[in-house]
């Protein structure tokens, strides 16, 4: 197999953005997607909304790594373990909430759910249900960007189990030759459901997948925001030359299960245990801590702020209306609406 061409990190040149402020904001932002998904999963056993749920917590780390280092115009697009994403991108949670209950007033109207939460003037270019199928769709707007000779980014997000799925070869093919503005991104939390990348795979470490592309590839430790966010500034600044797309093998964890319905057998509480000490969450913490960024009276305003929106949040997704049955007429592309298209 060819060698992978491994980006080796570059001292980081954009400390003077971890500062004081940049660091109480990364704990506000997080604490509020940890404490969005705890109430999600409480809201879920209690039957207030059904579906499918995939929670976040374990992985803010990279949603918040992600957020700081692109900027206005840039695009993000992920799979159904989408909650966090929009939040830390400024979505309000009484809308997130609302879409949850498949109300009227959710990020799409309430007609997607809990993995297909959507906020387009925010550069949230959704969650998707298929997996996979946002591989090609990120690089499909990676493309339109190009085209439109813009500067933007489009971060391309994909879980461990996605990897597996025909359309990323088929897409790194295109986006290397191309030399698309793309990030791609696997949120490689050790298990595809509860199948772990061990038993899918003799290539382990899956920065190596870019080799046969020569797309420039690197593992990242997802449970620190600083490295998520030196890895993606680095590779925007690359896409955003023309140099096209990298590739970042993102070590995470999720401290849930796969869904809410999974009993989780195949892992142990022990390693459960062992990540919970390398909580994000808890690290931004300790360094507000360590370097006395917050007092503790400070520190609890914050959460308190925190937990007065996600009640905000279920009080307005309760208190909002369902949509009308005339709704299921809107949003759908008809014939009259492109009449260029022929049958």
């Amino acid at each position: 197999m060819a060698k992978a061409t491994v980006i080796k990190p570059k001292k980081n040149t954009a400390n003077k953005k971890f500062d004081k402020k940049t660091y109480l904001d990364w704990y506000e932002k997080m604490y509020l997607m940890r404490k969005f998904e705890e109430k999600c999963g409480m809201l879920y056993t209690m039957q207030k909304f059904g579906g499918f749920c995939h929670l976040y917590i374990g992985q803010e780390a990279v949603a918040m790594g992600i957020i700081e280092a692109i900027g206005k115009g840039d695009k993000v697009i992920t799979a159904y373990r989408d909650h966090a994403l929009p939040l830390a991108m400024g979505t309000s949670a009484n809308h997130c909430m609302a879409e949850l209950y498949g109300k009227s007033t959710g990020t799409s109207k309430g007609k997607g759910g809990s993995m297909h939460f959507f906020d387009v003037k925010k550069g949230f270019w959704g969650g998707h249900g298929i997996v996979g199928g946002q591989i090609g769709l990120g690089a499909g707007i990676a493309f339109s960007e190009k085209y439109k000779g813009t500067k933007n980014v489009v971060v391309c997000m994909m879980g461990d189990g996605a990897v597996r799925q025909g359309i990323l070869h088929e897409t790194y093919n295109m986006a290397m030759l191309w030399k698309l503005p793309v990030v791609f991104l696997v949120e490689n939390n050790n298990y595809a459901m509860g199948t772990s990348v061990e038993r899918t795979t003799n290539v382990l470490k899956l920065e190596k997948m870019g080799a046969s592309y020569e797309m420039p590839s690197r593992t990242v430790d997802g449970m620190s925001v600083e490295a998520v966010y030196n890895a993606i500034a680095e590779a925007a600044e690359r896409a955003r030359k023309g140099d096209g797309p990298t590739w970042l093998d993102v070590k995470t964890y999720r401290y849930k299960g796969h869904s809410m319905s999974d009993p989780q057998k195949y892992r142990t509480k022990e390693e459960v245990e062992k990540y919970k000490g390398i909580d994000p969450v808890q690290q931004v913490l300790s360094v507000i801590k360590d370097k006395k960024y917050a007092t503790e009276k400070q520190i609890k305003d914050i959460e308190a702020k925190v937990k007065k929106i996600i009640e905000e949040s279920v009080k307005f997704a309760e208190d909002s209306p369902v949509p009308e049955p005339s709704a299921l007429y809107e949003d759908v592309y008809t014939q009259e609406d492109y009449p260029y298209i022929v049958e």
